[in-house]
């Protein structure tokens, strides 16, 4: 299959785009800073010569979008809005003008959209989007409106030949640096893995190998449309899920945190604590219902095999 990933230079991307080429699939990178290849540039925002890939590919897997590593700033947070809104509808654009359209785009949206919440999971038929939830930060609303606004702007693209999928995607876990388990894995060996603001809020995630599975299994799938959680099955309180990554580090040790402690790190580290404190309890109800099976769905078998990659210094997913 000829594989079109937008804004595939990132971590995810980089993780679909090295599985993918693995298995035998002509890959296409869309990056603003071509290096290699089989990388093409566009500028996420206007058409232009890279329309040409999207034309006879067969799968378009749009990831582009600011990174969310970042302080939540007015700024930053309009750049996110806007790098999404503008880079899926300029995909939709050049599908939508495709002699030979693809047969389907996944667009990466965000398990973010689902409410601050502790009680039930949120699924994609009952779970609640968030916005309007009592006694958290405003921005935390404005944060949902991105996913929102995301989201919306692919199904507002006439693309009647092309299905579409939202890929509302938990934290992916690889073992790549600058990833999300690589500054999780630090904290935990300087000894503050341990419980933020209590640990009761939950931490959805979703093993490197099983996110890849699963766009495979969504690509090739032809009765699937609309919003599908990407998360593993079973996520877990922040303060279970540090416990079981000291215990694959074998790390005995994690000093809990507050909430303005949490705060402080962020901003050493140049990121938000809406990252840490948000509770995302969020399971993949449609998946399983179309019978995908996990790989990794508990937190700490996936937690030990990705240790061990990290320690073998293995970043592929193979």
């Amino acid at each position: 299959m000829k594989i079109v990933i937008p804004g595939g230079s990132g971590q995810v991307g980089a993780i679909l785009d090295r599985a993918m080429t693995a298995a035998g699939h002509d890959v296409v990178v869309l990056t603003r800073r071509p290096v290699r290849e089989h990388d093409v540039h566009w500028d996420g925002e206007t058409l232009g010569p890279w329309v040409q890939e999207i034309d006879g590919s067969d799968v378009v897997v749009n990831l582009a979008g600011r990174s969310v590593d970042c302080r939540y700033t007015a700024a930053n947070l309009r750049a996110m809005m806007d790098s999404r809104v503008h880079s899926t509808r300029v995909v939709g654009e050049a599908i939508a003008a495709a002699a030979r359209p693809p047969r389907v785009w996944l667009q990466m949206s965000t398990a973010t959209v689902y409410a601050h919440r502790f009680d039930v999971p949120n699924d994609e038929a009952t779970g609640v989007i968030g916005g309007s939830e009592p006694g958290v930060p405003d921005y935390w609303a404005y944060s949902v409106e991105i996913a929102k606004a995301w989201e919306r702007e692919q199904e507002r693209a006439e693309t009647p030949h092309t299905r579409k999928v939202a890929l509302r995607t938990a934290m992916v876990m690889s073992p790549d640096r600058g990833g999300v388990l690589d500054v999780l894995l630090r904290m935990t060996r300087l000894g503050l893995g341990g419980p933020i603001a209590g640990g009761a809020q939950y931490m959805s995630w979703i093993h490197d190998r099983d996110f890849v599975r699963a766009v495979e299994f969504l690509a090739e799938r032809d009765d699937l449309t609309g919003p599908v959680n990407l998360a593993a099955p079973e996520p877990l309180p922040q303060r279970a899920f540090m416990r079981a990554l000291r215990a694959a580090w074998g790390i005995r040790v994690g000093l809990p945190a507050t909430r303005w402690m949490a705060g402080l790190g962020a901003f050493v580290l140049r990121s938000d604590t809406e990252l840490l404190l948000k509770s995302r309890r969020v399971v993949p109800g449609r998946l399983l219902e179309a019978g995908f099976t996990f790989d990794h769905a508990r937190w700490l078998e996936a937690a030990e095999d990705l240790v061990r990659r990290v320690r073998k210094g293995a970043r592929v997913p193979v």
